[in-house]
């Protein structure tokens, strides 16, 4: 393993000239180990949200490609200003592109996948202990057109940069300081994770918990990149994720937590056959929807309803297909926004009878209504009235912690 750290610093910790500062000054206290240091960035906090508003002030549909182009610009100037922090403390430090650092990508605009990394640059420029600033969310597609890999993709930069370098580690820092049972700004007793493996992290980042994507997770575990998710602002200890943990952290539960952008589509009136199910999701496996949670009832005079639950993104472009097709009542098809995904993950809930019990017993106090449920080996989700989400997740919390 090489002497390597991978930072990650997110747009909430680029926020403003200090924050740039203060991230200059932790990338120079690993510097200062010895360390080779690269530093991965986001666009500065509200940037990607500002410059997509350019965009469509002149057109309702930009190409694909031009978004991309538009959408790389935000982690561009943070790479340039924190590396232009790093070098006024005395530490020798160029920025670098996607395309600079060897990011080699899928061409699935807006979403691409890294395919590859040509480490040459990097090795080149932290071999003369240079600070490398790298723009993450984005690299370079076989035609030498610039990619996004969707949003919070700069975490996936990072772990994939620091699995190519073989790094010692890649630490994530955000305002945070680290994984939490809940969300603590929700639920002030939640209590901070000080180990978890990658299948829970996965989950839980899958699930709703925003401080890791989790293509990053499902990246580090392939390569086994240890993570560990800091503060920004404070020494705290913060969580490692990584293949194993002790004993003491493997816990029943891992957290609770929400997931607000989803939605519900029901289709009703069907007659039940394979056939009538079957074209409901190859329409939307046609069009690159993806459902989760799915529910399919028999009612008294034979007829089947399907109900299945999309992102939000997704909601209408779903219920338009499925009436544009023609093969349903338009009046069949309704489309529910106003629903939240609530989900308990832990590896122990398997092995342990009872869990799913004790979510409805502490939903029933506080008189909230499960509209659907899904569960696996590792979670226990349940669809509520998005107005209904946080006390769930605070009620669930209550009843396992």
């Amino acid at each position: 393993m090489n002497n390597i750290t991978v930072l990650k610093f997110g747009g909430s910790v680029l926020i403003d000239d200090g924050a740039v500062k203060n991230a200059a000054e932790i990338i120079k206290k690993e510097y200062e180990k010895g360390k080779a240091v690269i530093a991965v960035v986001s666009a500065q906090g509200g940037m990607t949200d500002a410059l997509l508003s350019e965009a469509l002030r002149l057109s309702d549909k930009p190409s694909k490609r031009e978004l991309d182009v538009i959408m790389s610009a935000g982690e561009l100037l943070s790479s340039s200003k924190l590396a232009i922090a790093v070098g006024n403390i005395g530490i020798k430090s160029v920025s670098l592109s996607g395309f600079q650092a060897g990011i080699m990508t899928s061409s699935a605009n807006g979403e691409a996948r890294i395919k590859d990394i040509d480490t040459a640059r990097l090795k080149k420029e932290i071999s003369e202990r240079k600070v490398v600033v790298a723009a993450g969310f984005q690299g370079v597609n076989r035609h030498g057109d610039m990619t996004t890999l969707g949003r919070g993709g700069s975490d996936t930069t990072a772990v994939a940069i620091a699995a190519a370098l073989n790094a010692e580690k890649c630490v994530v820092y955000s305002k945070v300081d680290g994984i939490y049972t809940a969300d603590p700004e929700k639920v002030p007793d939640a209590r901070k994770i000080k180990e978890i493996d990658y299948n829970n992290m996965q989950e839980l980042s899958f699930l709703g918990v925003k401080v890791l994507n989790p293509r990053a997770v499902e990246l580090a575990r392939k390569y086994s990149v240890v993570l560990e998710v800091r503060s920004a602002f404070s020494d705290a200890d913060g969580t490692v994720v990584k293949e194993e943990v002790s004993d003491l952290e493997k816990m029943l539960i891992s957290g609770v937590t929400k997931k607000s952008s989803i939605a519900r589509i029901t289709v009703s009136g069907l007659k039940g056959t394979s056939g009538e199910v079957f074209s409901v999701f190859g329409l939307m496996s046609q069009n690159n929807i993806n459902c989760d949670i799915i529910l399919q009832t028999t009612e008294k005079d034979g007829t089947t309803d399907i109900a299945f639950t999309v992102s939000e993104s997704n909601a209408d472009a779903a219920a338009e297909i499925l009436k544009n097709s023609g093969k349903f009542d338009e009046k069949d098809i309704l489309c529910d926004k106003s629903v939240a995904k609530v989900s308990v993950v832990g590896a122990g809930m398997e092995s342990h009878p009872g869990v799913a019990a004790a979510i409805y017993e502490a939903l029933s106090e506080k008189n909230i209504n499960v509209i659907m449920i899904s569960s696996s080996e590792m979670r226990f989700s349940v669809v509520v009235k998005k107005e209904d989400a946080d006390s769930a997740v605070s009620a669930i919390h209550k009843r396992f912690y």
